[in-house]
Formats: structure tokens, sequence, C-alpha cells
């Protein structure tokens, strides 16, 4: 079956549900997300790279789901995406954007391509996205903006730099975001996940810079500890894609969830040394006003 043409639907079709709009979706949290978007009788268009690889998935819920190619850094699909989404069900109800991959490297490592590529794919893609689907939603009232984030869009370490830019980047722009739909009946939840059993760490997911000698001692553990984590990570991504729909479903969805033991202990670490920090140079940030 080719996902992008016989699944799709002919004409208007009433939706069951909320209508999900996914991307990355043909494995870890954006499968995750979308079986837990099925199981609660919503609809869902599922878009991937490679959408036979969702082939099964539509397959068993063949009134609800829907699969479509979608590389997130082309902006003509994306509008193309989003604009048949609203044709064929009439509403967009929650938009997810969670296409990733991983960067491994010294920031000096880092080349302005594998930068820039990375920025286009983890902040340009979902920022099209959230223009795309937005009239839709400020139209209908009501909406949700999910952004697969990551523990590195709230703090960073050794080795992982560019990634944690683009997550910080898309972190900046989701905070504001929020701010600015709320009144529109719009929300906006920014993920923030640890180590997961996603495939994030192994196969092609995962990209490492060329190293310089230099970075060894502190970047090189990196390179060799995240592809072993492959299988073994402690999160498991059906339970994260129930805290989120917990999340949404809450009368107060909490702007950021870090979700795993290992992100909930890094944040409330950073959030601690940031705020020690900022009271130990409390006085010199006071000091730099006019006398006058």
């Amino acid at each position: 079956m080719n996902a992008d043409t016989a699944a799709t639907p002919d004409a208007r079709t009433e939706p069951t549900g909320r209508v999900w709009l996914i991307t990355g979706a043909s494995s870890g949290f954006g499968r995750s997300i979308a079986a837990a978007a099925l199981a609660a009788g919503d609809t869902v268009v599922a878009t991937a790279r490679r959408p036979e690889a969702l082939d099964d998935l539509i397959a068993a819920h063949p009134d609800r789901a829907v699969a479509l190619q979608l590389d997130v850094t082309d902006q003509a699909r994306i509008a193309a995406v989003v604009a048949d989404t609203a044709l064929w069900y009439g509403r967009i109800d929650v938009l997810v954007n969670n296409a990733g991959l991983g960067l491994v490297g010294a920031v000096e490592e880092t080349t302005d391509r594998e930068l820039r590529d990375l920025m286009d794919l983890h902040f340009f893609g979902p920022a099209a996205l959230v223009r795309a689907a937005l009239p839709h939603m400020r139209r209908q009232g009501s909406g949700a903006i999910v952004q697969m984030s990551s523990m590195g869009g709230r703090l960073s370490f050794p080795g992982v730099g560019a990634y944690s830019a683009t997550k910080f980047a898309l972190e900046g722009l989701s905070e504001a975001l929020a701010a600015e739909v709320a009144p529109h009946g719009i929300k906006v939840l920014i993920v923030e996940p640890g180590s997961f059993r996603t495939g994030f760490a192994g196969g092609g997911a995962l990209r490492q810079t060329a190293a310089i000698p230099a970075y060894e001692e502190l970047v090189g553990p990196v390179r060799t500890s995240l592809p072993g984590s492959d299988g073994k990570q402690e999160g498991d991504p059906d339970k994260a894609a129930a805290a989120i729909l917990a999340a949404l479903a809450a009368e107060r969805t909490p702007m950021r969830l870090p979700l795993g033991n290992d992100a909930t202990d890094a944040v409330f670490a950073a959030l601690d040394t940031a705020r020690a920090e900022t009271v130990a140079w409390e006085k010199v940030s006071r000091s730099t006003g006019f006398d006058d």
C-alpha cells in the first residue's frame, strides 16, 4: 500500500475524536504518541520521511489513521500536509513536532553545515509547521502544540552543544508562543525527555562530527556512551506518550514537562545551580544602573 495515496480520504471526512498531526511518527516518541492517540479513539495523520514504516499502524486503524510523507525541512511539503489535513478533517486539534536527529561533537568540531542542517530540522521546520497550523487552530478557538524538546533544551554539557542549541531555540520560541496563543484557547506543551528506548541513540538517528584530539577527554566518552546506551535506557516511550496525553488533558497543562528520572534530576540540579549563581552575583547584577 502506498501510505501517501491509498490511505488518504477522498473528500471531507468527519473525524473521530481529536485530529492529531504528528511528525517523525515512524518510530520512537512519534510512533508511541500516534498509538496512544489512536487507542484514545482519536484520528491521526502520522508523517515520516518513509511513511511505509507506518503501514502496520495504518492497517490496524484504517478509518482513523493516515500516513503521509514529510521531511520537515521541506517548507512547501509542510504547507501541503497541513492544508490536506485541514481539508480532509476540517480541523487540526493537536500538532506534535517530534521529528529529529542527534549530533555528537564539540562546538569547534561542528561545521556550519552540520549546525544549519540540525537547526533546519529542530527549529525552522517546527516553526513552519506551527505557522501553518495556527490559522486553523485560531479559527477553531482551540488546539494544542506539543514541542518535543529534550532535557538538552534546558541544560547542556560537552559534546551536545549543537543539539542543545537547536532545542534551546525551540524552547525560547515556544515560551513566547504559549503566551501569544493562550488567548485563542491554544495550549503549548514543551516536552523534555531524558534517555528513552526510542532508537535515538542507535542507527541513523545519531550522527557524529569529525573529531579533534584536543576534545577527546571530554567528548570521547559521549561518542561511545551514547550509542552504547541504545536499548538499555530506563525510559519507556509508551509511558512518555501516556504522560503527554495526561498533561494535555489537564486543566492546567504545564508549559514544560521533563520526562524520566534523569531529566527530572538534571532539571532540578540546573535550576538550583542557576539560582545559587544568580544570588551570588546579585549585588553585581544590580549595580549596573545610573546613580542619579
